[in-house]
């Protein structure tokens, strides 16, 4: 029997916002959800850029916005001579609790490898957050028919040896790279395939528990008008939203959608 999963709707801002900026946007935000409300059953991050993850933080508590702190990567060391980077051990501290793993971006022009990835998950667990650990197809691959077992080897290389009770807990988010800010959004059928694969691919892992208790978000161009088929799907517990989360109503609709 399917659990019933809380729905994740993450606002991935990537390099947009500077504080003054993150500032009026989460209080557009707020303004909104104290109209509107956050449906039952959906929970919603934001993730900003490092510079203004203190501002909304500050923002998001004194305000009580119903609101989770995310951020968009970390590094997998704790401390040391890694200029430019931020620890999860920073991230904790500022009570941070999703970041984002693996996202295809820092994949593709940063050059992150699955053992890099994996690593990143090690120390975002390792601290108390939730990492949402990313996995994709390019276009190349899609249409060479390697898609499936591409994506399978990244939740196994993320994933594998870890306890069962562990993999529950954590969010997988399928973003097709061909998607990736491209105005491409994949079909609610689409997504359906592969965030059932995924499932498919965690029960091997972890057993049926696991499968059932892990979230799958769907990212990639998502828009208030493709929302709500997307999370009808069975097997697809959220959306990782880019550009639209840089508008608060586009946003709040995209939280609101289908519910």
């Amino acid at each position: 029997m399917a659990v019933a999963r809380p729905v994740l709707v993450s606002g991935n801002w990537k390099m947009h916002a500077n504080h003054f900026e993150a500032l009026k946007l989460v209080q557009e935000l707020a303004a909104l959800f104290r109209a509107g409300g956050v449906p039952e059953g959906r929970e919603v991050s934001l993730h900003p850029p490092f510079t203004s993850l203190r501002t909304v933080q500050t923002a998001v508590e004194s305000d009580h916005v119903p609101v989770a702190l995310g951020a968009q990567n970390c590094h997998y060391e704790e401390r040391g001579a890694f200029t430019g980077e931020v620890s999860a051990d920073m991230l904790a501290k500022l009570n941070v609790a999703y970041v984002i793993a693996g996202h295809s971006e820092r994949r593709t022009l940063f050059g992150e490898s699955d053992a890099v990835v994996r690593r990143k998950v090690d120390a975002i667990v390792g601290h108390g957050m939730c990492p949402i650990v990313c996995v994709g197809e390019s276009l190349e691959q899609r249409r060479a028919g390697q898609a499936a077992d591409h994506v399978r080897r990244q939740v196994l290389d993320a994933l594998s040896g870890r306890a069962p009770e562990t993999i529950g807990r954590l969010v997988l988010a399928y973003e097709p790279i061909w998607a990736i800010g491209t105005g491409e959004t994949a079909s609610a059928e689409d997504a359906e395939e592969m965030c059932a694969l995924i499932r498919e691919e965690v029960g091997k892992l972890a057993g049926p528990e696991a499968s059932q208790s892990v979230r799958i978000q769907y990212g990639g161009s998502v828009t208030p008008e493709s929302a709500g088929a997307l999370l009808s799907a069975e097997n697809v517990d959220g959306l990782l939203v880019g550009g639209a989360s840089l508008d608060a109503e586009r946003f709040a609709a995209i939280v609101r959608a289908g519910a």
